[in-house]
Parts: C-alpha cells; sequence; structure tokens
C-alpha cells in the first residue's frame, strides 16, 4: 500500500519563492496544505493545517523564524521544522536548530536536495547541508564556542579568508589561491573586516591571536 504524500506548508514572505517552491514540491509528489507569509500566519496555519513538515525562512515578518521554530516545537511536536534560508553563518545555523528545527538548508541549493530533505526530515532522520553539517560539527568538536563571538558569523569562506588574511596573504594571493577574482576577494575581506568590528590586517592578526585561532 503506498504511503500518503508528505503534507507541507511553505513560509516565506516572497510571493515568488512560495509559488516556486509550491511548483517544485508538488511536481515531487508533495502536498503543499498552505502557504504563509509572515511568522504570525504561519503558526495560524500550522495550527489550523498540522502539517507534516514547515518549511521556512528566518526572516520574516511579525515574527521571526526562529521564534516559529520554537513555538511550532512547543506546541506542535510532531510537526518537523526544515529551514528554507539564505543565512549560512554558524549562528543562525545552531540557533535554529537549538529552537527546534530538523534541517536546515539554503536556497542556493538544488532543487532535488529539498525535495530529498523534505522526505529525510519528514522520516525524522534530519537533513543538514553542507554549511550547517559543518557547524554542527564544528560545535561538538568546541562546545566551549560563544555563539555571539563574530567569528561564528563568518560564512565557510570568509572563515577561509580571515585565516589567509592572518598568514599574511595580499587580497591578489588570497584571489589566486580560492580561484576567484581580484574585485571578489576585495569583497570577502571588507565584510569579515566588518563582521569582526575589526579595522585592518593587524587588528584582526591581534583578534585571531587573542581567540586562539591560529594554528
Amino acid at each position: 500500500m503506498q504511503s500518503p504524500p508528505v503534507r507541507v506548508l511553505i513560509a516565506d514572505d516572497h510571493t515568488m519563492v512560495r509559488e516556486s517552491l509550491v511548483q517544485l514540491l508538488r511536481g515531487g509528489g508533495i502536498d503543499v496544505v498552505a502557504q504563509a507569509a509572515d511568522g504570525l500566519d504561519t503558526l495560524r496555519q500550522a495550527e489550523a493545517t498540522r502539517p507534516d513538515v514547515v518549511v521556512t525562512d528566518l526572516s520574516m515578518p511579525r515574527l521571526s523564524g526562529l521564534e516559529v521554530i520554537r513555538r511550532l516545537y512547543e506546541t506542535l511536536p510532531d510537526t518537523r521544522v526544515l529551514v528554507l534560508t539564505m543565512h549560512q553563518e554558524d549562528e543562525y545555523i545552531l540557533q535554529a536548530v537549538r529552537a527546534g528545527a530538523t534541517g536546515y538548508m539554503v536556497k542556493d541549493s538544488p532543487a532535488a536536495e529539498l525535495l530529498a530533505a523534505v522526505h529525510s526530515v519528514h522520516a525524522g532522520k534530519g537533513y543538514f547541508g553542507p554549511q550547517a553539517a559543518r557547524a554542527l560539527a564544528e560545535q561538538l568538536r568546541h562546545p566551549e564556542r560563544d555563539l555571539g563571538d563574530p567569528y561564528g558569523r563568518l560564512t565557510a569562506r570568509e572563515r577561509e579568508v580571515f585565516h589567509l588574511i592572518a598568514e599574511g596573504l595580499t587580497t591578489k594571493e588570497i584571489a589566486r589561491q580560492l580561484s576567484i577574482s581580484v574585485k571578489t576577494a576585495e569583497n570577502h575581506r571588507a565584510r569579515v573586516l566588518d563582521k569582526l568590528g575589526v579595522r585592518n590586517t593587524v587588528e584582526l592578526v591581534r583578534y585571531a591571536l587573542r581567540k586562539r585561532l591560529l594554528d
């Protein structure tokens, strides 16, 4: 006997994103039972439809995705939550998991990966994209790390750039080593300095030494 389709609620404040997800999921045999454009509506729709899985963004109006996850975990424990977002920072990933999410992936993931993630989360196995898996593994290795530390907000690529800067490489050398353009390397460098709250390479190296982030 064939199992009933997975019932999914989609929560995202962008209409085009929701409509694209509906087409994708329904094309994969998944039953989209409701859509929501903000956090509060997500909770209302979830209470009314009792979906198997909620696919939600983190950045939503009226109520944040993190708070939505916490409330769903408390009020609808049988409903699984899969985060689909542009946020790749470890801070967001770890907070989402601690709030109750059982899956986390970024929006530039392949369509087939989303279908697999929905089924995996529904089956209770969880699903974490490469960046999320790295963040969780890093947290297990270093449970003492402070989530409030700005280093945790760097993406995987930004952490690569951070360490190369700390090792003394110039922007052109970083670009060559990572096979990216000099302009892209400059943008990564600027974001790293901004997120860490440092003004130059000297301050970045001091930060790295203070946090014992250098080998």
